[in-house]
């Protein structure tokens, strides 16, 4: 799966030994112009030794990051109904109330019974597995991967917010995964209104081995700090660096326009890889309403959906990538360092049908 890859530069340093080389120099004389020159019998050989020359190659290597499974923190669509022919119809309503929307849990419905007709399928299971694949269709982008891949580095991860929608947990746990799979990171805590905020991504840091960059002083601006957090991984030779910011309410215009500074100042030293928005899906349609407002100032490229096992609204994927084009890249099932997976949209679409 390409989301499980990210690419680095791999710097090697070799000394290429070159053996001595001997150039024999003849020594001729040319009498007349249209005569061979004629070679003597005392030939004078000088040796010319070349030097060890050292090659400097740059190239990328791809580093797998370890694999988790999520789907069993997805909490089943079926907890109520019957899944049979004659009960289709309750499926649209409890499609509904998993955020689904009405227009897609009607085209969900009319593709099951399409297909259960053109099939036959009258099963639970056949059933079901209709559905699997109609999800699994639904949920499939091709740009659900990391953009971990341009070898400019480091990859700079932008990470947005409200508070509460579990942001800085992720960027721990993003962190730790990075980590694991062989990466070097820096974290940027740049949410410098709540010490609180600081204080736990420095938790974070130390649990999953990277660096961080914090406030050097109160009320430090936050731009300031992602910029130094930027600086900091560039000159330690960091493979990725994740900037935390403040919980950006949607409402509020004066920090969507702090927001953008902090992207501005990031990319005058390199650019940003990713804009990952963390929603949590216990909020439903308010998550969508976020969506809405951070990826019109932010520029977000990729949603991480938190808290997915506490909810039974699992219908908010669907939401989100049908109605803003964007993908969902990560989604988290639980408190520990490790409850942290790419989304997989088989994986999810099991687990939703059970």
């Amino acid at each position: 799966m390409a989301g499980l890859i990210f690419w680095r530069k791999k710097k090697e340093d070799k000394a290429q030994d070159v053996e001595p080389a001997v150039i024999p120099v003849i020594e001729t004389t040319l009498d007349q112009p249209d005569i061979e020159p004629e070679v003597h019998d005392s030939v004078i050989e000088t040796e010319v030794i070349a030097e060890s020359v050292i090659v400097t190659e740059t190239v990328l290597e791809a580093v797998q990051l370890p694999k988790r499974k999520f789907s069993g923190g997805i909490k089943s669509l079926f907890s109520r109904i019957k899944f049979d022919v004659e009960n289709l119809n309750d499926l649209e309503d409890v499609l509904i109330q998993a955020d689904f929307g009405v227009d897609a849990a009607e085209s969900i419905v009319a593709q099951i019974k399409s297909r259960a007709k053109a099939s036959g399928a009258k099963t639970e299971g056949e059933l079901k597995q209709i559905l699997t694949d109609l999800l699994t269709e639904s949920f499939t982008r091709e740009d659900i991967a990391l953009k971990l891949d341009s070898g400019v580095q480091p990859y700079v991860i932008l990470v947005v917010g409200v508070n509460g929608a579990g942001k800085t947990t992720t960027i721990g746990k993003l962190a730790n995964w990075l980590v694991q799979g062989g990466a070097k990171v820096t974290l940027g805590a740049a949410d410098t209104f709540r010490a609180a905020a600081v204080e736990q991504l420095a938790t974070w840091a130390t649990r999953s081995n990277s660096e961080i960059v914090k406030p050097t002083t109160e009320g430090q601006e936050p731009a300031s700090v992602a910029y130094e957090a930027v600086e900091k991984a560039i000159a330690n030779g960091s493979d990725i660096a994740i900037i935390d910011t403040a919980g950006r309410l949607q409402n509020k215009q004066g920090l969507m326009d702090e927001l953008a500074k902090v992207r501005r100042v990031i990319e005058k030293q390199t650019p940003i890889s990713e804009v990952l928005l963390v929603l949590d899906a216990t909020t439903g349609q308010n998550a969508l309403a976020q969506a809405k407002a951070f990826a019109e100032v932010a520029q977000v490229t990729g949603i991480v959906l938190t808290k997915l096992d506490g909810t039974a609204k699992g219908g908010i994927v669907y939401a989100i990538q049908d109605q803003l084009n964007l993908p969902i890249k990560l989604v988290g099932v639980g408190e520990g360092i490790d409850d942290f997976a790419f989304f997989d949209a088989e994986e999810f679409a099991q687990g939703l049908v059970g």
